[in-house]
This record gives C-alpha cells, sequence and structure tokens, in this order.
C-alpha cells in the first residue's frame, strides 16, 4: 500500500497536515486519532469474543443467543 513512498513523500505528507491543522491543533488531532484506534481495537476484540462464544451457544436452529442477537436491521415500522 505504501511501497511507493520514500522518505521525501512522507516529509511533503507532513508538512501539508502542518500547514492544514496548524501545529496547535496537531496534538489534540492526534489524541483523538490515538483514542479512537484504541476504541477500534477494543470493539474488534470483543465482536472476536462474542463470535467465539456465540458459535458455542448457537441453537438446533442456527438461531444465536446474547446480545448479538438482538441487533436487527430496522424495520418499516421503525422508520418515522
Amino acid at each position: 500500500m505504501f511501497a511507493g513512498l520514500t522518505g521525501w513523500h512522507l516529509l511533503i505528507i507532513l508538512a501539508v497536515i502542518l500547514l492544514l491543522f496548524g501545529a496547535t491543533r496537531l496534538p489534540s488531532l492526534a489524541r483523538s486519532v490515538g483514542q479512537s484506534a484504541r476504541i477500534f481495537k477494543k470493539e474488534i476484540k470483543q465482536m472476536d469474543e462474542e463470535g467465539k462464544n456465540g458459535s458455542s451457544d448457537a441453537g438446533a436452529d442456527g438461531s444465536t443467543t446474547g446480545k448479538a442477537a438482538s441487533v436487527s436491521e430496522p424495520t418499516a415500522h421503525d422508520k418515522p
């Protein structure tokens, strides 16, 4: 994905980011990106654990029980 990027390319990208966001907003931007990454990793790990638990809890008809089974697509009566 980034195989064609060299050090100069990365330097130019960092300079453009600095110009767009400014030096004062970069620390808060980096902090929010880090928090988002941590939340994403935690949710993926939680989904994997629920998937492992859900596969052993599957009933004879193939339906699952628990929190993941309660999530459904909106139906016509859910829409305003």
